[in-house]
């Protein structure tokens, strides 16, 4: 199989499962915020999410990264190595996801009182085995990203988004409430892990014949390299975890609710550039040594294209029907969510380049320099957070998370152009095609969404805009159907 072929197969995979994911988080999202929970009810929810989160960084810390990194370079180097860092970096996830969880249980009381909000403690008591069932998963994520099985590694995440909503459901019916939505989140992460040790275990380490002896100075090496991608994790928590802490304790719980729809909204939008930032990192890395620099050039430029053609355009798209989007899909409730939705519409052209960027790097063999970039900026985004959100509320929060975010991201492009040399002006010219048609797609859209009254015209005001779209980067050339074919085929 060529490396095109690969590429191709892990996107479609990955897209795949991702959009099954997206789906079940979708529809959850809907229902928990329109049906089962109060905006007050879904901000405590995600309040107590995002505690457990930074407890759950600091379970894993950055071992399943660093142990996707040794198992691609012993695979291609010396795979008999690969069941020892297998084996070592279990027994070193374990132990410190098990301790960190009991810490979290333990001191669930004093947290939330610290936290201003004593509702907490009993979501925090059930955040030690957040923390044991999210260490797990995103460990065997890393494992199958290692193996160049991408494919496997979004098939744990369609489980887990699947099960995550039949779970919280199904205890939110029984009367439950937020604590019963909290456990079906564990739920999800739980089951996931079980099918990824088993998909593990009977694909790959059965398979592989062990060295006598692990190689000297193995465990040292991973837990070394664990230490910058454990700051890069880091990071990324205190950007996607700790502003919702801060906004809870310094507004409250209603506003977290708020912040996290236009974040989640957000999110689903990325789904395309995560899947394809996912696929190409380990074979830019593969590719980003000696005389073969050039290739993983031309794979980073190609998906570079891909971001810019459908992202310019969906961040347009997302400002103008944010609002009637917002009333429409989850209610007049939550209204207060629309300005920063339409912020966060530039946030997602920014974190879709990020995405095929950041993990990029980690292959590269970067990763000290990605978490030097990634810690300032998280610590700016604090700061920045702290000091907007009390005169401008959730607002000051996206302001603060939109500029530390775009800073980081440039870093990060930076950086890869360094290693790559990419070829700059050809990139500035899709951005300025793909910018033309967002403006003319933008012209086109405007007058109807006064019109929109409801989910069925909205979805046709989102419909003219995509078949805009669609006529325009074909007719200007940045999207070749015959290739779009051959690639889905």
């Amino acid at each position: 199989m060529t490396l095109t072929q690969r590429i191709v197969r892990g996107v479609k995979a990955s897209l795949g499962a991702r959009l099954v994911s997206t789906l079940a988080d979708g529809v959850l999202l809907v229902l928990l915020t329109r049906y089962f929970l109060e905006p007050a009810g879904y901000g405590l929810l995600y309040f107590a999410l995002s505690v457990a989160g930074v407890a759950a960084m600091l379970g894993m810390l950055g071992l399943p990264k660093s142990t996707g990194r040794y198992i691609t370079e012993f695979t291609a180097t010396d795979p008999t190595q690969v069941p020892h860092v297998l084996r070592f970096s279990t027994l070193a996830l374990g132990g410190l996801a098990v301790a960190v969880g009991l810490g979290l249980a333990v001191l669930s009381e004093p947290l939330a009182g610290l936290l201003g909000n004593p509702p907490l403690a009993p979501f925090l008591v059930l955040g030690g085995g957040y923390v044991v069932a999210r260490a797990s998963h995103r460990y065997l994520t890393n494992v199958f990203q290692g193996f160049n099985r991408v494919d496997y590694s979004a098939l744990l995440g369609a489980v887990a988004a699947v099960v995550r909503f039949l779970a919280v459901v199904g205890f939110v019916l029984l009367g439950l409430g937020g604590i019963g939505a909290f456990a079906g989140y564990i739920v999800g992460y739980v089951v996931a892990a079980i099918v990824g040790a088993a998909i593990c275990y009977r694909a790959f380490y059965t398979d592989l014949a062990a060295a006598t002896e692990r190689a000297s100075g193995l465990a040292r090496r991973i837990l070394e390299y664990s230490v910058p991608t454990a700051a890069t994790r880091a990071s990324v928590v205190l950007d996607g975890k700790v502003d919702k802490i801060i906004v809870g304790t310094l507004v409250g719980p209603a506003a977290v609710g708020f912040y996290t729809l236009a974040g989640q909204i957000a999110d689903f939008c990325v789904v395309p550039a995560q899947s394809l930032g996912f696929t190409i990192s380990p074979a830019i890395g593969e590719e980003g040594h000696g005389d073969r620099t050039e290739t993983a050039a031309r794979i980073y430029e190609r998906s570079m294209e891909v971001v810019l053609v459908l992202y310019l355009p969906a961040a347009v798209g997302l400002v103008l029907v944010a609002e009637p989007a917002v009333t429409s899909v989850f209610g007049s409730e939550y209204l207060a969510a629309v300005p920063v939705l339409q912020l966060f519409s530039v946030f997602v052209l920014v974190r879709a380049i990020h995405k095929i960027t950041g993990n990029g790097l980690d292959f590269l063999g970067l990763a000290r320099i990605r978490a030097i970039a990634r810690g300032t900026t998280a610590v700016g985004n604090v700061l920045l957070t702290i000091a907007l959100v009390p005169p401008f509320g959730i607002f000051g929060a996206a302001v603060a998370t939109l500029v530390t975010y775009t800073t980081y991201t440039a870093v990060n492009v930076y950086y890869i152009h360094r290693e790559l040399d990419l070829r700059i002006r050809f990139l500035l010219g899709r951005a300025a095609a793909s910018a033309a048609v967002a403006a003319v797609m933008g012209a086109v859209v405007a007058p109807l969404v006064p019109y929109v009254s409801g989910v069925l015209t909205l979805a046709g005001a989102v419909l003219v805009g995509l078949a805009v779209w669609a006529t325009l980067v074909v007719a200007s050339g940045l999207v070749d159907p015959q290739e779009v074919r051959a690639m889905l085929a």
